[in-house]
């Protein structure tokens, strides 16, 4: 149950459109739910701002499919990561809306209408061959509800390729930058641009990148006091922490009168 849910419940009861018995139904998986194999955190949207997201990898096409329902009974969006077509066919046999966004590898379903978000995140790849990374990222924080705008394959090599973009990620809340090879994107980024960036490092690269260490390594040590790091090839992650930025940036503004400051 989200905090929209829970304020329209709520007010049903004060309004005596809802008695306290039918109110206690509807809460009965308040804070969470136990479906014997796995423990649904109905509460994670009420103290983090953001529903439970679904990681793939190790559950069976029916567990994730029933963690999803009972996700979307709640009323909130709901994104599983890391999902395999498999796995989607299993949750759209239930819920036919859901999206499959095989290039990110997961699934969405949105509920209701997006509101108007204030800001945006920037979502910069290094190469195409970064881009299923990238967008774990950008299918992340759209999901949560921030406003995306995409700059692929704008690596180091061709750095006016990056350059045609300034403008675009100067107005930016947050940048997400994922990069393999030698993961110099990130710095290059940051030294442009007066906002947060999230470096991504990719396992993308020939032999010596070391399954993306070289990256991870080199973003790491990046000499931009801006830039900060997850973890190889994470893509939800750097896309989560940028909506949480984007969001708190956002609201700021808003109260501002729509400046950053």
């Amino acid at each position: 149950m989200n905090e929209k849910t829970l304020r329209e419940l709520l007010e049903d009861v004060r309004q005596g459109r809802c008695d306290t018995d039918e109110a206690v139904r509807r809460m009965r998986h308040m804070p969470f739910e136990s479906v014997g194999f796995a423990t649904v955190d109905h509460h994670r949207a009420l103290r983090c701002g953001f529903p439970e997201v679904i990681f793939c990898p190790g559950k069976t096409g029916q567990q994730v499919r029933e963690i999803f329902l009972r996700l979307a009974a709640a009323g909130s969006n709901v994104l599983a990561t890391r999902a395999s077509a498999e796995i989607y066919r299993a949750v759209a046999s239930e819920l036919p809306s859901a999206e499959y966004h095989e290039l990110a590898r997961a699934i969405t379903l949105r509920q209701g209408q997006r509101a108007a978000g204030v800001g945006h995140i920037a979502i910069v790849s290094a190469g195409t061959s970064d881009m299923p990374v990238a967008e774990e990222a950008r299918v992340t924080a759209e999901i949560l509800g921030q406003n995306v705008t995409c700059h692929y394959d704008v690596g180091v090599a061709g750095i006016h390729r990056l350059l045609a973009h300034g403008e675009k990620l100067q107005a930016a809340n947050a940048i997400v930058v994922v990069a393999g090879m030698e993961g110099a994107l990130a710095s290059v980024v940051g030294g442009l641009v007066a906002v947060p960036v999230l470096a991504v490092p990719t396992s993308v690269g020939y032999g010596a990148s070391f399954g993306g260490l070289a990256a991870l390594l080199a973003m790491l040590n990046s000499c931009a006091s801006n830039v900060s790091v997850v973890n190889i090839d994470n893509g939800f992650a750097a896309g989560y922490i940028a909506s949480l930025i984007n969001r708190r940036v956002g609201n700021r503004e808003k109260q501002n009168g729509g400046t950053r400051d």
